[in-house]
């Protein structure tokens, strides 16, 4: 058996030097020259690898993750040789169906990239959420609104809750005063205040900055549009300007990203079957595949 062999560029260097005369040198001094640290059967490991591996490290530690990745490799390398070696058909059938398999995804995902058009129009999307009502149910409930987070001791709790519920079925915009009111008192006496009117929450996202139970909120939000809830320091007043419970029907806006994602699916498909039948037929009309008689 061929005895696997590592040669350190610095040896070869050295080698080199004392032997000159010999022919083989000049193939080491010219792989030493192009880069390369280490060879082992044929691989090659390039200095310039190693030496990112080592950047701003101190000498010793520098030695040590060198040796260390080079031990790795060659070891890595000898088990795939070994392997190589030892592999049957049914294996090389494999790799190599394994290996076109990789070709044709990175070849077809490239063509969806430059090729494929990827708008969804309104109407389409409109189209399919019409269509499939149950493919767009609420898992858990969702909501637009506004959360204070107050001292228990903080003064004027009362306005606030009013001006809060006054937003009830409010169009909220930067010019309302009572959002006006609302964040004047905020900036003076919260510890906490978000303002989401503008987009979709979850009870997931809105329960990380709340004490209470899921159960507890999905109860009080089918109740009313203010949720309030205190712990031994915080109360927090949660405001709901717009919601949709669970199992209700996605509003359309927040079923869009799924909408899309099942038209480009559908899209894609079509796309890439045409691409397979047009290369086909090419290939048919210029002999490319030819046909023999039994």
């Amino acid at each position: 058996m061929k005895k696997n062999t590592i040669i350190i560029a610095l040896l070869a260097g050295f080698l080199c030097a004392s032997i000159v005369m010999l022919s083989g040198c000049d193939a080491l001094a010219k792989k030493q020259q192009a880069g390369a640290a280490v060879e082992l059967n044929g691989h090659y490991l390039y200095r310039s690898t190693l030496d990112s591996l080592t950047l701003g490290l101190s000498s010793e530690d520098s030695l040590r993750v060198t040796q260390q990745f080079i031990s790795q490799w060659a070891k890595d390398l000898l088990i795939y040789d070994n392997a190589q070696a030892h592999s049957s058909r049914e294996i090389e059938s494999l790799v190599e169906d394994y290996r076109r398999t990789l070709y044709v995804h990175a070849y077809e995902e490239s063509l969806v990239e430059r090729r494929m058009n990827k708008t969804v129009s309104d109407s389409m999307a409109m189209d399919i959420y019409n269509k499939m009502p149950d493919r767009f149910r609420l898992d858990e409930s969702i909501m637009k609104g506004l959360l204070v987070v107050v001292p228990n001791e903080a003064a004027k709790v009362e306005k606030l809750r009013k001006w809060l519920s006054e937003m009830k079925n409010q169009n909220v915009n930067a010019d309302s005063k009572t959002l006006d009111n609302i964040e004047k008192y905020a900036y003076q006496n919260a510890s906490g205040y978000e303002l989401f009117v503008d987009k979709w929450l979850t009870t997931t996202e809105v329960l990380g900055h709340l004490p209470m139970e899921r159960a507890e909120l999905e109860a009080k939000l089918k109740a009313g549009n203010q949720v309030e809830t205190a712990d031994s320091l915080k109360t927090y007043i949660l405001q709901v300007t717009e919601k949709h419970l669970r199992g209700e029907q996605m509003p359309l806006e927040y079923a869009r990203p799924q909408i899309e994602k099942i038209v480009l699916s559908r899209r894609q498909v079509e796309f890439l079957q045409k691409e397979r039948e047009r290369l086909y037929n090419e290939a048919l009309q210029s002999g490319e595949i030819k046909f023999y008689e039994k």
